[in-house]
């Protein structure tokens, strides 16, 4: 499939997906509706707030008559409702395209509703007997998607997906190879208008990703992986991948919280979140507790994003407290991608830390305060009374298991909440 002048056309993960960047959305995705997947019935789920602007108008032109429906809006952290409603709609219209024009809720409705119409998930018991089938016996989704992203959240590159059981506020995690997006069409422009708070803690969340993936038991020389993955040189790209991710993230994020309508410092933005998704999938690496927890603050209220703000410091204060020589390399591989960069060492020394001192969790917490966003728990709206069920919540998440430092159970999930809570600048050296 030959690209359109103008554009950048590749592959980013092995098979799915392939990225489309440098020209307009609206362009780029008819073409590739038509050309490379032969769309016919194309059916869109567009955010609330981009469906009244004039680029939802430019999609809809582009795409015309081949639009056979329209989904206004996925409620925040995918209610399982939504997605079985989205589920038979697609089923119902025999839709042959998905394409997502919004942020991080849609691209994981998309996933788990393109699953479950291939699966015949329909309603809420069935998705949850899909949630707990093997993978072999689960049958792959039909209907490929576009994602066209207007935030940092990085889902669109990977086979995995987040929805709420509204029944009992937990947030639940689906998998499944077939799921990933085929196509990902980014365009700085269009995420102009994606509110700043959105835009700026989704680039935390993916400074987040680098971050737990380099301090990842990945890296430990007893971890286990299989052969592939033990190689030094299979690591040392890896690592390569996720400061590549922050030398892109760090200075950008700060350079579009002074100057939003920097179109530079976006691409290199969106380019640093697929580092940071590229890190993780190439060796399956696993993030901490930082993901963990952030997972079941979302159905609290908390925004994708802030939940890496807040969780993101305690959790490496709480590792650094607890942990090993390993741990406090990493830590220390984390604080040199920080300080190499003099726009961020500027802003670091301004806030008050030596570069000889700061620790991991200092540093983190003092960048995600200069770009305005929450750095405590308080912040975010969460409440003291609610700390034990959110660590008793949290012990479900698979990413509590892969945290550097062992988590034995809620109470020490519950030490970490605290220092979030409370934002804590003192820190054990």
């Amino acid at each position: 499939m030959a690209p359109l002048p103008g554009e950048t056309y590749f592959q980013a993960l092995e098979p799915y997906p392939y990225v489309s960047t440098g020209i307009p959305f609206f362009e780029a995705c008819l073409h590739h509706a038509v050309d490379t997947f032969g769309a016919e019935r194309i059916y869109v789920i567009v955010s609330t707030s981009i469906s009244i602007t004039a680029n939802f108008t430019r999609l809809k032109t582009a795409l015309g008559t081949r639009i056979i429906g329209v989904r206004y809006g996925i409620r925040q952290h995918v209610p399982w409702d939504d997605v079985v409603e989205v589920a038979q709609e697609l089923v119902d219209l025999d839709a042959d395209l998905v394409v997502t024009l919004g942020a991080g809720s849609l691209t994981d409705a998309a996933k788990v509703a393109t699953l479950a119409a291939a699966n015949d998930a329909l309603t809420i018991d069935a998705l949850e007997k899909l949630r707990g089938k093997d993978s072999a016996a689960i049958r792959p989704v039909t209907i490929p998607t576009i994602n066209i992203p207007t935030s940092l959240a990085g889902g669109e590159y990977n086979p995995h997906a987040g929805a709420t059981d509204l029944r009992i506020h937990r947030k639940a995690g689906f998998t499944h190879p077939s799921m990933v997006a085929r196509l990902v069409i980014l365009d700085p422009a269009l995420t102009i208008s994606t509110p700043a708070r959105v835009w700026l803690s989704s680039g935390v969340r993916a400074v987040d990703h680098c971050v737990e993936g380099l301090c990842s038991p990945f890296f430990r020389e007893d971890a286990g992986q299989t052969e592939a993955n033990q190689t030094a040189s299979k690591k040392q790209e890896i690592e390569n991948i996720f400061l590549d991710g922050l030398a892109k993230l760090l200075p950008s994020l700060l350079t579009t919280k002074t100057y939003p309508t920097d179109l530079d410092a976006r691409r290199n933005e969106m380019l640093g979140v697929l580092d940071s998704m590229r890190g993780l999938l190439l060796g399956n690496v696993q993030v901490g507790a930082s993901h963990g927890i952030g997972h079941q603050l979302g159905p609290l209220g908390v925004g994708h994003g802030e939940t890496s703000c807040v969780m993101l410091p305690a959790v490496l204060r709480w590792n650094l407290e607890r942990g090993d020589d390993f741990v406090r390399r990493r830590q220390q591989l984390v604080l040199q991608a920080f300080w190499a960069h003099q726009t961020v060492s500027e802003l670091l020394k301004a806030g008050g830390l030596d570069q000889g001192t700061a620790t991991a969790g200092e540093v983190v917490r003092t960048y995600v305060a200069s770009l305005g966003m929450p750095t405590t728990l308080q912040d975010v709206g969460i409440r003291r009374e609610w700390l034990d069920k959110l660590a008793e919540n949290s012990m479900t998440d698979r990413n509590i298991s892969t945290n550097p430092v062992p988590i034995a159970g809620a109470a020490q999930v519950k030490e970490i909440l605290n220092l979030a809570m409370d934002g804590q600048r003192t820190e054990s050296r």
